[in-house]
């Protein structure tokens, strides 16, 4: 262990470490702003006939606000309005924690379309994010 005078390093942190930093965020932003800032996970799936998963959604209602982290859509099953239910419920499920409003990004090549039909609405693009494409930035207000 280095000692007090010792010159700090950096070096690859493991999955135990990120849990460190993270844990060190929440504790610090806790102080700041009290209970406002925990995160209650809110995932969903679809599964089809044979109980596999065809459909997905991975979230967090987080500082009053659903952050929707992934929702996918198997492509034997898109067309059936599973990723609107999706949306729809974790939006319903977001409001009874209190959340206000929702915000989520996907990809040019993805779901651009999709989002704005549901309501949301662009604030922030990438450009180049990968290189030829670019990173959508939504939201909406519940």
């Amino acid at each position: 262990m280095p000692g007090p005078h010792a010159s700090p390093r950096i070096e690859p942190a493991g999955a135990d470490d990120a849990a460190a930093v993270f844990a060190g965020l929440r504790a610090f932003n806790r102080a700041a702003c009290g209970a406002a800032l925990d995160d209650q996970a809110l995932n969903r799936v679809i599964r089809d006939a044979h109980g596999t998963p065809c459909a997905g959604l991975v979230a967090d209602v987080y500082g009053g606000w659903l952050s929707v982290h992934a929702l996918w859509v198997d492509e034997r099953h898109r067309g059936l309005g599973l990723g609107h239910a999706l949306l729809a419920d974790a939006e319903q499920q977001a409001r009874a924690l209190g959340a206000h409003s929702v915000m989520l990004d996907t990809f040019s090549w993805q779901a651009e379309g999709f989002y704005l039909k549901q309501g949301y609405a662009i604030f922030g693009r990438l450009e180049d994010f990968p290189p030829g494409h670019q990173r959508l930035y939504l939201r909406k207000r519940l």
